[in-house]
């Protein structure tokens, strides 16, 4: 694949998981960040990227999981530079149980993360099929 397809290929998965994931935020709080588009869609090509990682065969609930963590680590650095560093008070989970770095993440949250990771694989998997003309997805539970 040449350097301006898979430039096509990114942009357009950072569109779509900056876009659900904004919408998303949009329902949850009734407000959104324009930073978190981009987070979200950063996460969105993060999870996606894990599949050149991950073994197709890996069960379900460990992508779920790994996903999680990787969102959760991409908000601790995002939440670090724009609430701690530049002082913007996008979120703060200092109030929540379990919150760490001085409140940009938090257990419940990562819990979040996991089962939005669903979300994020089967709709990059799809996109991946349907648009890119990448293998068919197969999903392993158990």
């Amino acid at each position: 694949m040449d350097i301006l397809s898979r430039l096509v290929k990114y942009v357009t998965l950072l569109l779509w998981g900056g876009t659900v994931y904004y919408i998303i935020e949009l329902l949850y709080r009734g407000h959104s960040h324009e930073s978190m588009f981009i987070l979200g869609g950063l996460c969105f090509l993060s999870i996606g990227a894990l599949n050149n990682y991950l073994p197709w065969r890996m069960l379900m609930w460990v992508q779920m999981i790994i996903g999680g963590i990787v969102i959760t680590v991409l908000e601790l650095i995002a939440g670090m530079i724009l609430n701690v560093w530049l002082g913007l008070g996008i979120w703060c989970y200092a109030d929540t149980w379990g919150s760490a770095f001085w409140g940009q993440i938090s257990i419940p949250f990562t819990l979040a993360w996991i089962a939005l990771s669903l979300v994020a694989i089967v709709l990059d998997d799809f996109l991946r099929w349907k648009i890119f003309a990448q293998e068919r997805p197969t999903y392993y539970w158990r």
